[in-house]
């Protein structure tokens, strides 16, 4: 099989895509190491991470051949697409919609994730070659809105990201979503504490909760 549908088999069996903001190169590979142990396979680290580059390079040499999917958030140019998949990023994710960031990755066969809103972003999105569209901000609007957005548009596939836990997961998905991103409800779980079995313990309490839901 192809390594782009691989991966996108990937996001869509365990229907999380993993978003790591961490205030440090040695927070974010900790979290991410944590979060695989919990069942976590898809993972985006954010350009925001201090070294976010080295945290995908080492993340991608470890698990890539393990079936895990490594890859790079808040991409807003192509030069940074290219500098992520170098870095062994195979998805790249935007915000919003970039299309210098889908043609790159279209050109490597990395998944795209790209952020939109309105109906009309979705379509842009959908018309630039993007995989998935991002619903961001997602606790702005809520399932109904996926119901509403569908039903003119379901061959797009949405992902929201922001506000989704465990405990609402389920109306995401009955909604229609492929997936799920999420965030802090996992990543943050050591935070207080420095104790990383908190974020395998979360990330196993996020994944049954989605195998619940479906």
């Amino acid at each position: 099989m192809w390594r782009k549908l691989e991966n996108m088999k990937i996001i869509a069996e365990t229907g999380i895509v993993l978003i790591i903001r961490s205030e440090s190169e040695e927070e974010a590979l900790s979290v991410a190491e944590a979060a695989i142990e919990g069942g976590i396979r898809a993972l985006e680290i954010t350009m925001s991470v201090p070294g976010a580059l080295d945290v995908i390079k080492v993340l991608s040499r470890k698990y890539a051949s393990q079936g895990i999917l490594i890859g790079a958030g808040t991409i807003l140019d192509g030069e940074t697409a290219r500098a992520a998949i170098l870095a062994g990023a195979e998805m790249l994710v935007s915000p919003q919609l970039n299309p210098d960031m889908i043609k790159v990755a279209n050109r490597y066969q990395a998944v795209t994730v790209s952020g939109a809103f309105t109906a009309k972003e979705i379509v842009e999105s959908l018309e630039a070659g993007a995989d998935i569209v991002k619903l961001f901000p997602a606790e702005s609007v809520g399932p109904q809105y996926v119901k509403a957005i569908s039903a003119p548009l379901p061959q797009a596939a949405i992902a929201p990201t922001g506000g989704v836990t465990p405990q609402n997961v389920h109306e995401w998905l009955d909604a229609g979503c492929v997936g799920v991103g999420v965030g802090s409800y996992i990543t943050k779980a050591a935070k207080d504490t420095g104790d990383y079995g908190r974020v395998t313990k979360a990330a196993e309490e996020f994944l049954q909760a989605v195998a619940a839901a479906r």
